[in-house]
């Protein structure tokens, strides 16, 4: 028997402006619907980079046109199946964007009810749990890698 995990790769892309964030409302997606959560976000496909998965999500989820140069690594979280996932393990890498060319927008409302600007000492409730965790992390600062839903926690900087 194989004890390895497999994990699933997923990008994420936390929009800011200056003390703001941008977040949508998830809906219709069957995965923590009524949450909010980061702008866009969504799985590595094959032979893409984690930097081109963003690139695309934005894209598709924002109607949005970003360079690669433009996302800046946030941190890499690598995270236990959460409950009702049917996944062993996910590998999340953050970007944060300053910096599009046009208005972000809704492009797929069958998956998200709202997208609005949040300040980040007054985000929203619910939020997607480990997403808040980056999002609480994002002024002060975190390591370059996080571990969590394992017995023992250890941080990389």
């Amino acid at each position: 028997m194989d004890s390895r995990d497999q994990l699933t790769p997923v990008s994420y892309v936390i929009f800011r402006r200056q003390d703001f964030v941008l977040l949508q409302l998830r809906q219709g997606t069957g995965y923590l619907d009524g949450h909010w959560a980061t702008a866009a976000a969504g799985h590595v496909e094959a032979n893409e980079s984690a930097q081109d998965a963003a690139s695309r999500e934005v894209q598709e989820e924002l109607g949005v046109s970003i360079n690669a140069d433009a996302l800046l690594p946030l941190v890499v979280m690598h995270r236990k199946q959460e409950q009702g996932e049917t996944y062993q393990g996910r590998v999340d890498f953050f970007f944060q964007c300053t910096a599009w060319s046009s208005e972000p927008r809704l492009m797929e409302q069958e998956k998200a009810s709202e997208l609005k600007w949040f300040h980040l000492d007054d985000l929203p409730s619910p939020v997607v749990p480990h997403e808040l965790h980056v999002l609480k992390s994002l002024r002060s600062g975190m390591p370059a890698i996080i571990s969590l839903g394992f017995p023992s926690h250890v941080t990389t900087k």
